[in-house]
C-alpha cells in the first residue's frame, strides 16, 4: 500500500503559475505509475497527467498541454505538476494517484478506475 500526500495548491491569478507536488510513502514508489486528476465544482473528476514510473512516458490532456509539466523524483518519492498560463477553468481540487506498472495501464492512464491509490487533493483556484 502507499499513501499519497499532494501539497502546493492556492490562489493564483490567471496567468501565473503553481507546482504541485505529490509525496508518496509506504511501498516503493517507483512500483508504480501515477497520474494527477481534477475536479471542479459540479463536475466529474477529469485526467489531467500521467507519467510511467520510470519517468519515460508522459501523457496529458488536451486541455492542459503546452501549460503543464508531469515530472517525478523517484529517489524523493515525489512526483510534481507545473502548471503555467493558469486559467480561470483550471480551479478544482487536483488530486495525485498511484496506479499498476501493467499493460492496461498504459491504455487506460486516461481513467480514474485505472489507479488503485489517491490522495486527499490540493485546492487550485485561479482568478480571473
Amino acid at each position: 500500500q502507499v499513501q499519497l500526500v499532494e501539497s502546493g495548491g492556492g490562489l493564483v491569478q490567471a496567468g501565473g503559475s503553481l507546482r504541485l507536488s505529490c509525496a508518496a510513502s509506504g511501498r516503493t514508489f517507483t512500483i508504480y505509475n501515477m497520474g494527477w486528476f481534477r475536479q471542479a465544482p459540479g463536475k466529474e473528476r477529469e485526467f489531467v497527467a500521467a507519467i510511467s514510473w520510470s519517468g519515460g512516458n508522459t501523457y496529458y490532456a488536451d486541455s492542459v498541454k503546452g501549460r503543464c509539466t508531469i515530472s517525478r523524483d523517484n529517489a524523493k518519492n515525489t512526483m510534481y505538476l507545473q502548471m503555467n498560463s493558469l486559467k480561470p477553468e483550471d480551479t478544482a481540487v487536483y488530486y495525485c494517484a498511484a496506479g499498476p506498472n501493467i499493460p492496461t495501464w498504459y491504455r487506460r492512464f486516461q481513467i480514474s478506475d485505472v489507479y488503485d491509490y489517491w490522495g486527499q487533493g490540493t485546492q487550485v483556484t485561479v482568478s480571473s
